[in-house]
C-alpha cells in the first residue's frame, strides 16, 4: 500500500464543499509558443509516434492526460475536477501517401497529419482552496511530455514524464509548484508503471507543507532598495565565472523575463509593490511565476519549482540563515 498524506490535504481549514462551477479567471497557465488544444483534437487530429526500429508505439499525449484524470478521481473520489487545460507547441506535420504529389497548398484537411512535440497539462481541483494574503488558490496537477527527449529513431526504451501536484493563483493563473510535489523526470516503461507513479506522488503529497511555507512568504517584505538589489544581482548572476556560481543558489530566469519581473514591480493589478515601495515575498514569488509564464514547455516546470525555492531562500536570508545572502547583498 502506498503510503498516504492524503488527508492532510482534505483536513485544510478553509476547504469548501464540492462544487459544479470554477471561479478561474480564464488565462493561461503557460504562453510562449504554446496555443490551447482540447483533449478530443488530441486523440481524433493527431498521429501518435513511434519508435522508428521496431514500430512501437509512445505513449500518446492524450493517453498521459487520461491517467492523470483516473489517478486523481481515485485519490480525490469525493471532489469534483474542471477538464484539463491543454497546451502544445511545436507541431510535426505530416502527410497522407496519397497526397504525396501535392503541393502543400493543395492538400486538404484530411491529407493532412500532425503530431505536437511538446505538450503541458492542467487538471484544476476548484473546490479544495486556501486563501493566501487576499488571493485564492485551488489545488491542480499536471504534467509535462517532450518527445523531443525522447529517441524516437531507436527501439523503445525508458519515456519519460514531467508530473507535478501544486497549487494555482486563481486571480492570474499562475503555477505555485514545489520540489516535494514535483518530479523532473518520471521513468516509466508502460501505461501501468506511469499511473503507478502518479499515484505515488499524489499519495505523498503534504498539502500543508507547501500551504506552510507560502503563507510565511506572505509575512516577510522587501524594501524597494533591497528589491532593486536583488534584480541587480540576477542579471550579475547571469554573467558570474562558473567557478564563483558553483557557491550561489541556482536561478534559472533569463533577463527577458528578470525584465518583466521589473516592469511588473510597478505595473501588476495583484503583485506589485505597496505606496511606500515594499513587496512581501508572496507577491516577489508571483512575480516570477508570472515571468515564467513565458517559458517554453519543456523548461517551465523546472523553472516554477526554482521560483517556489529561490523565493523560499530569500526568507531563510531575511531570517539571517541562508546562502542566498549574495541576491541581496
Amino acid at each position: 500500500m502506498l503510503p498516504s498524506k492524503i488527508n492532510e490535504i482534505i483536513t485544510v481549514e478553509t476547504i469548501s464543499k464540492p462544487t459544479e462551477t470554477s471561479l478561474f479567471v480564464p488565462k493561461p497557465f503557460i504562453e510562449a509558443n504554446t496555443s490551447e488544444i482540447s483533449l478530443h483534437t488530441l486523440k481524433s487530429d493527431c498521429v501518435i509516434p513511434v519508435f522508428s526500429k521496431d514500430n512501437e508505439r509512445t505513449i500518446a499525449h492524450q493517453e498521459f492526460i487520461e491517467i492523470a484524470q483516473d489517478c486523481v478521481s481515485r485519490v480525490f473520489p469525493h471532489y469534483i475536477f474542471d477538464e484539463p487545460e491543454v497546451r502544445v507547441s511545436h507541431q510535426i506535420k505530416g502527410r497522407t501517401p496519397d497526397a504525396i504529389n501535392k503541393q502543400a497548398k493543395d492538400l486538404l484537411d484530411h491529407e493532412r497529419t500532425q503530431y505536437f512535440e511538446r505538450m503541458a497539462f492542467i487538471i484544476r481541483i476548484p473546490s479544495i482552496v486556501e486563501t493566501i494574503n487576499g488571493n485564492e488558490i485551488a489545488l491542480v496537477i499536471g504534467g509535462v511530455r517532450s518527445y523531443n527527449l525522447e529517441n524516437l529513431y531507436n527501439k523503445k526504451t525508458i519515456e519519460k514524464f514531467k508530473f507535478f501536484i501544486g497549487f494555482q493563483v486563481k486571480v492570474c493563473c499562475n503555477l505555485a509548484v514545489s520540489s516535494d510535489g514535483f518530479v523532473e523526470e518520471m521513468r516509466v516503461s508502460s501505461y501501468q508503471e506511469l499511473q503507478s507513479k502518479i499515484l505515488e506522488v499524489l499519495y505523498n503529497f503534504n498539502a500543508e507543507k507547501q500551504l506552510a511555507q507560502m503563507k510565511q512568504l506572505s509575512e516577510h517584505s522587501l524594501t524597494e532598495h533591497q528589491f532593486a538589489q536583488l534584480l541587480g544581482r540576477t542579471r550579475l548572476y547571469q554573467h558570474l565565472p562558473k567557478k564563483d556560481k558553483l557557491n550561489i543558489p541556482v536561478l534559472n530566469f533569463n533577463d527577458g523575463q528578470l525584465n518583466t519581473i521589473a516592469k511588473d514591480y510597478y505595473e501588476d493589478a495583484s503583485f506589485s509593490r505597496n505606496e511606500n515601495g515594499d513587496i512581501n515575498l508572496w507577491n516577489v514569488y508571483n512575480l516570477f511565476t508570472q515571468a515564467n509564464k513565458s517559458s517554453y514547455i519543456d523548461t517551465f516546470l523546472d523553472r516554477n519549482v526554482n521560483a517556489f525555492d529561490f523565493s523560499n531562500g530569500l526568507l531563510k536570508t531575511l531570517n539571517g540563515s541562508s546562502n542566498y545572502h549574495w541576491f541581496l547583498s
